[in-house]
């Protein structure tokens, strides 16, 4: 017990330096008026929820300008910046004050805004890495569970964003991963309201909603008796609706603030892509400009119609065959499905799909780890653009030593391993290629456009490789999780 005490406590002060490390250096928008980036995202929405009454937080107002960041993420979001906002007025109130503080920009905020993405990572995040390793991987000694841990909390691409960049993508993934461990555990119940948590948190843990809602459903098929059937979906109704009515209570009174949330949440007015994202609908407008050629109202049905074709082999084979270790693949596939083909994706949505991969990594160690490190990489016009290069490296090398030792990613098969390699020089060329070769005049995004076309072809890949797992499962009962449904 003792050993694996301090075993999990060098894994996570492993984790915590790594962190700080990137925290060091610059984030998203430094010094870049008039809007700056995501970091005065986060500020500004502390400032509003803390000044204003909560009636207002969604509105367009005298005192909260929506074309300013305005707040664009459920309740739970909100009231974590509420929280934020508190501590830092009870620190230096310049830091908030309303209409005052836009901008700001200081040595000391940014370590207090450091140590409140830490301290989410540290509360959330952490704890639901370390118990499902610990209670989810079969077959494994302890202290090489603690080491897959390692691995997992390793991962550059959350960590880059969330302590470079600067965002709080950690909670909601981190109460997603509770979810997951749930409904490992068979505490469905418990899976539920950490999902729903997720959910009030990011409206993209939408792209994780399928493989959820299909495992509960074709779960309760599995139950002989029509009353246990109707038993066990009333008790996830009330979990559902209960954390539901609980996060979003403020907001239920007025139906009218719960729309404008609502419209707050999708603003379907914003665009079919945000800048270079590695998906099929930008790696398509290098050649076909689809806004010119369909409506917005066109675009918005084909994205959704793709979604759904792309989505729902994956979920109806898992309501088929409700198994955890189908669940969890389902779970890359529904969110590759979202990101290559919904509408308004961001580069940092690959984060949703890259933490199933990372819990399938002692399970699938070399195509995990490709995908995880192809991940981080489809990011870097991002993250060059935030100043981020010296993390970025080591930060890719450390998790690839890790990933390769604890792993054994030298004992995969030679032909995988030789297209991971390939695949590896050719991310190398292009950042060779950016960095030494000017690009012509007339292209002068070719680098990122190239990356993200580069990086599509492997999510497409990928997400064809993952479906295959999927539907090759009954062939190959025992290869992941153990679960006792069929």
């Amino acid at each position: 017990m003792a050993e694996t005490f301090y075993s999990v406590l060098l894994c996570v002060l492993g984790a915590v330096v790594l962190r700080w490390s990137v925290s060091l250096g610059p984030y998203s928008g430094k010094g870049k008026p008039p809007m700056f980036g995501d970091y005065e995202a986060q500020r500004h929405w502390q400032e509003i929820t803390y000044n204003l009454p909560i009636n207002q937080w969604y509105y367009n107002t005298s005192d909260n300008n929506l074309l300013y960041w305005g707040l664009d993420y459920p309740p739970l979001t909100a009231y974590h910046s509420w929280l934020c906002g508190w501590l830092a007025h009870k620190i230096d109130p310049s830091w908030i004050r309303l209409n005052d503080s836009h901008g700001y920009e200081s040595r000391e905020h940014k370590l207090f805004m450091r140590y409140t993405a830490l301290g989410a990572d540290i509360l959330v995040y952490f704890p639901a890495v370390l118990l499902f390793c610990l209670l989810c991987i079969p077959g494994k000694s302890r202290p090489h569970k603690v080491l897959i841990a390692a691995v997992m909390l390793l991962y550059p691409g959350l960590t880059l964003i969330d302590h470079g960049h600067f965002q709080y993508n950690a909670v909601s993934l981190g109460f997603c991963l509770w979810g997951v461990i749930g409904l490992c555990m068979e505490y469905d119940m418990l899976g539920s309201v950490a999902f729903m948590l997720a959910l009030s948190y990011k409206q993209m843990e939408l792209y994780h909603s399928m493989p959820f809602f299909f495992y509960l459903l074709g779960k309760t098929f599995t139950i002989n008796s029509w009353f246990g059937r109707l038993f066990y979906l009333s008790k996830l109704g009330v979990a559902v609706i209960g954390t539901f009515v609980i996060c979003w209570f403020p907001f239920l009174s007025n139906p009218e603030d719960l729309f404008q949330v609502v419209h707050r949440l999708f603003p379907f007015g914003r665009g079919l892509f945000e800048d270079k994202v590695a998906n099929v609908w930008c790696a398509v407008s290098v050649v076909i400009k689809v806004k010119n050629i369909l409506t917005q109202q066109q675009i918005i049905k084909l994205s959704l119609w793709s979604t759904l074709i792309s989505v729902l082999p994956s979920s109806l084979n898992l309501f088929r065959h409700p198994s955890v270790d189908r669940f969890v693949i389902s779970l890359v596939n529904s969110s590759l499905a979202f990101f290559l083909f919904s509408y308004q994706v961001h580069e940092k949505s690959i984060l949703l799909a890259a933490l199933p991969v990372c819990v399938l990594l002692p399970f699938k160690p070399l195509p995990c780890t490709w995908f995880l490190l192809i991940s981080t990489f489809s990011m870097w016009p991002l993250l060059e653009k935030d100043g981020l290069v010296f993390s970025y490296v080591p930060a890719m090398l450390l998790f690839y030593l890790a990933a390769y030792h604890v792993l054994n990613l030298g004992k995969s098969r030679s032909r995988t391993k030789g297209m991971f390699y390939l695949s590896v020089l050719g991310a190398l060329g292009l950042h060779l290629a950016a960095a030494t070769v000017k690009p012509p005049a007339r292209y002068p995004d070719l680098y990122p456009v190239l990356i993200s076309v580069y990086s599509c072809a492997h999510f497409i890949l990928f997400f064809m490789y993952f479906n295959y797992l999927q539907f090759s499962l009954p062939y190959f009962p025992n290869m992941l999780m153990k679960s006792k449904q069929a």
